[in-house]
């Protein structure tokens, strides 16, 4: 397993395109986010989602690595549609502060989309998020982990350009793709995925 620094977070995965090296464990992480894909499938319209009680990020933001302090090479996340209730959210302001400690892929939290020039959305993947104090305060003493992989831990570092945490408290945080990721299927930052096709 390798452990990166990148600009103050700690991102934690594996050596082999962030999946498992077992080819069985490959297949076992193939199968499931295929089971999740289909479980949100509907989501592919948006207004599904918004009807089911997702929201926009507030701030518009179509995330980019580069964006955030770190490597651009990373690539972009797109822009996140979220459930408040399944977040916990408690507070917004000076940071985005939670409850939640949910972490059920096939009823995600957070929806991944890539904007298109013509405006509209393609779904490429989901995200659960779980606030650190929230976790800690749950009783856990470990990070939480999927299909063998810690999630990763995001925190401002205001020594630096940008802001890793997107606005949020600390929390521990899993993406899983549905459109292939040349770094690993379960790592933050997808660079398949791009912000630039966005209308002005």
């Amino acid at each position: 397993m390798r452990n990166i620094l990148w600009s103050g977070i700690v991102v934690l995965g594996f050596a082999a395109a962030g999946l498992p090296a077992a080819s069985g464990q490959a297949d076992d992480v193939a199968e499931t986010i295929e089971a999740i894909r289909a479980a949100v499938e509907r989501f592919t319209d948006v207004n599904v989602a918004l009807a089911e009680g997702y929201i926009p990020d507030p701030s518009g933001e179509c995330v980019k690595a580069g964006g955030h302090g770190l490597p651009p090479e990373l690539g972009h996340m797109g822009i996140h549609y979220m459930r408040p209730d399944l977040l916990g959210i408690t507070a917004t302001e000076p940071r985005v502060d939670g409850t939640g400690t949910h972490t059920d892929f096939m009823e995600p939290a957070i929806l991944l989309y890539e904007p298109q020039a013509d405006g509209s959305m393609v779904l490429v993947g989901v995200e659960n998020l779980v606030f650190a104090r929230a976790w800690q305060e749950a009783g856990h003493s470990e990070p939480p982990s999927f299909l063998g992989r810690t999630w990763d831990y995001m925190a401002d570092d205001p020594a630096i350009p940008g802001d890793q945490a997107h606005g949020f408290e600390p929390h521990y945080d899993q993406h899983v793709w549905f459109r292939t990721n040349p770094s690993g299927n379960l790592e933050p930052f997808n660079p398949a995925v791009s912000c630039d096709l966005r209308s002005a």
